[in-house]
């Protein structure tokens, strides 16, 4: 397995354990993925996802979604997450806190 593919099912991992009504930027998933410089190719693997990947939790570090995927928003709003004014994620609120998870 090349190193790319390694890293995309790493990235796919991640973005699966996303629970429902919270979200992880491109670049905590770089991170999580140990390869923090790598936060376009998280963007990049995401935008060819297969269905089942859940990458509409993903957004950019100040909470906002993808520019032309208008049923991102949707998608989080279906799920609990709320938006701040400037159409952002309210990432103190939504922002999933690995280190702080408990799981039910």
């Amino acid at each position: 397995m090349t190193d790319v593919e390694s890293f995309k099912n790493t990235v796919y991992s991640i973005v699966k354990s996303i629970p429902y009504g919270k979200v992880l930027t491109y670049g905590q998933i770089a991170w999580l993925a140990e390869k923090p410089r790598n936060s376009r190719l998280v963007g990049k693997l995401l935008h060819g996802a297969p269905s089942g990947i859940p990458c509409h939790r993903v957004v950019n570090c100040k909470g906002r979604t993808a520019p032309y995927w208008k049923e991102q928003a949707e998608r989080l709003q279906a799920e609990g997450v709320e938006f701040k004014s400037n159409n952002y994620v309210d990432m103190k609120k939504y922002n999933y806190n690995i280190f702080n998870h408990n799981p039910d």
